[in-house]
């Protein structure tokens, strides 16, 4: 009898194991279902604007007319037709390449305008942010803790709180209007601080320890040890400082008056609905940077936001 209720009760235990497998497996499913939608959704307008640029301005009229369609007073038109979202184009056509590229220079000018306000910030903020979070990890005090929250707070205001005391301070020193009303505050924005700080945190204290023994100073230390293992967080806070100031709108519209100045985020906006063919080819020539700079840095990026550990064993 023990032997017979020892075989049923194995039986269930495999039934109950295998019918677990299956719930796990399904979740899985279910999961992967979820999430390749979301994908999908997400992916969608990208995919919308890079295909869409490689149609011809009639087509696009007539696909999507009657969204972008103005009364003869600038005023929007009621929408009574279906959109036609069309992914791929009857006939492609880079005409919307060729007018941007070689026949409207205002496109390259605002391109060439993005890339002067971005790369200097992106450069010196991340230079600035090294020195700052080594100095914040490698020393404790009142003075160095205050400092810090300061940072924190700053950081977790939006732009928009600090927009008019940083227009008040470029008026004052007499940057308004030029590059340097954008450089300087994004070259001492807080977060590429905070991020490293609390990476350099994580560099066991004992190396720089031996490094000291050894005989070396504080910028042997930091040009040698904190800066090489900093690598990921330094990668990390590089494709976000360049994606956020990339896409900056407000800066140089409160900033900078003189339109020849703006970059072509602000740009693309005022693009009116006879160019609407022109304004897909420009967002995909303005995007081509960010992905490429994503998809070089994603790993970086990963192991720069999930890295626990100190040192790579």
């Amino acid at each position: 009898m023990m032997i017979k209720r020892d075989g049923k009760s194995f039986r269930r235990s495999a039934v109950n194991a295998g019918k677990r497998r299956a719930w796990r497996v399904f979740g899985k499913i279910v999961a992967t279902a979820v999430a390749a939608c979301f994908a999908i959704l997400f992916l969608m307008p990208i995919v919308l604007t890079i295909t869409n640029s490689f149609m011809a301005s009639s087509e696009i009229s007539a696909n999507y007319g009657s969204v972008f369609a103005t009364t003869s007073t600038g005023g929007k038109v009621y929408i009574s037709e279906k959109v036609n979202l069309k992914f791929i184009p009857d006939i492609v056509s880079f005409s919307q390449y060729i007018t941007v590229l070689f026949k409207s220079p205002d496109y390259l000018l605002k391109f060439w305008n993005s890339v002067i306000l971005t790369v200097p910030i992106l450069v010196f903020q991340l230079l600035v942010a090294a020195l700052a979070a080594y100095g914040f990890a490698r020393y404790d005090g009142k003075l160095r803790a205050m400092l810090f929250f300061i940072y924190i707070i700053l950081m977790l205001m939006p732009y928009q709180v600090t927009l008019v005391p940083n227009f008040l301070v470029s008026q004052w020193l007499g940057i308004v209007d030029t590059y340097w009303a954008i450089w300087l505050p994004g070259i001492f924005s807080p977060f590429a601080v905070f991020l490293l700080t609390k990476y350099m945190k994580r560099i066991p204290s004992s190396v720089v320890e031996a490094a000291q023994i050894d005989g070396a100073g504080e910028w042997q230390i930091f040009r040698k040890i904190c800066f090489p293992l900093c690598k990921g967080a330094i990668c990390s806070a590089a494709i976000l400082v360049f994606i956020d100031y990339w896409n900056m709108v407000e800066q140089p519209l409160i900033l900078l008056s003189d339109s020849d100045m703006h970059p072509l985020s602000v740009f693309l906006s005022r693009i009116n609905s006879g160019e609407i063919g022109l304004a897909f080819a420009v967002a995909t020539i303005y995007m081509v940077p960010s992905l490429l700079v994503f998809l070089y840095g994603e790993e970086y990026l990963v192991e720069g936001i999930t890295y626990q550990g100190g040192i790579k064993g």
